[in-house]
């Protein structure tokens, strides 16, 4: 399984003080050098993290392809094809959310969409679709023509959280689930993992290449490793904590050794 390490956490380390440090170059070439497959970052309308000349100078020296997550956004599609990484990843964005929760509203923007995915493969820029795991999803990312689908992974992250973690006293976006029992917390986390093997067999079958991420960490991507049609995931916020402690090369490695 491919390993795309989203560094956009360290930008925000850097944002925070408005200073050049951590130079985000310096990372790209750790990145590298630990073997990851892909580096991803997201271009935030808010720019909160990732600036323009971060998108710019990482294209401009890493030796690995760079996945670039995007809104709709008609200014950020038009930056995007001026700079042409290896690939856009089409994210849904809301200003007030801390990091992106939930897959793109494909019906709802279907027309939209698909001009941003004619747009980006005249620019010979391969596509991505951020989306729930269900087959309606799966079938109108195949009709939108998109080369991948990058399936959203939050419910069963948040779902394994209130399972295994103290975060169900804590953590906003899983209070939705406080109330349940253990039983039907784990009712609900398996249906999660077969709803995500489900889309992601579908996807195969159709020729999409399949990715997942958002909130994977050490703990609970074993659980996923036995979806063999999902070939790419895009971690970045747990490996960037725990590079803080181990530094990022080990990080890095510590979680290609489980995937």
């Amino acid at each position: 399984m491919l390993l795309g390490v989203n560094i956009d956490h360290i930008a925000v380390l850097r944002e925070a003080r408005q200073v050049n440090s951590p130079n985000l170059i310096d990372a790209v070439s750790i990145v590298e050098r630990a073997g990851a497959d892909q580096i991803t970052i997201h271009l935030r309308e808010d720019r909160r993290h990732i600036q323009d000349y971060d998108v710019k100078n990482i294209l401009n020296n890493s030796v690995i392809p760079i996945n670039l997550e995007i809104s709709l956004n008609a200014q950020i599609v038009d930056f995007t094809t001026e700079m042409k990484p290896h690939r856009a990843t089409i994210v849904p964005e809301k200003r007030e959310e801390v990091t992106t929760e939930g897959g793109l509203d494909i019906a709802i923007f279907y027309e939209q969409i698909e001009d941003v995915i004619e747009t980006l493969h005249n620019s010979d820029i391969e596509t991505s679709l951020f989306i729930d795991p269900t087959i309606a999803n799966v079938k109108l990312a195949k009709k939108l023509n998109t080369d991948w689908i990058e399936l959203h992974t939050g419910l069963f992250s948040n779902l394994y959280a209130m399972l295994y973690t103290n975060l169900s006293k804590t953590h906003h976006s899983i209070l939705e689930f406080e109330n349940l029992s253990r039983m039907e917390l784990k009712t609900k986390l398996n249906k999660s993992i077969d709803d995500l093997k489900n889309a992601s067999k579908f996807a195969k079958s159709l020729g999409l290449k399949v990715a997942g991420g958002h909130g994977l960490n050490y703990q609970n991507i074993k659980m996923l490793n036995n979806i063999t049609e999902i070939e790419e995931l895009n971690i970045g916020q747990s490996i960037i904590a725990r590079s803080v402690f181990v530094g990022l090369e080990n990080a890095i490695l510590e979680m290609k050794q489980l995937i």
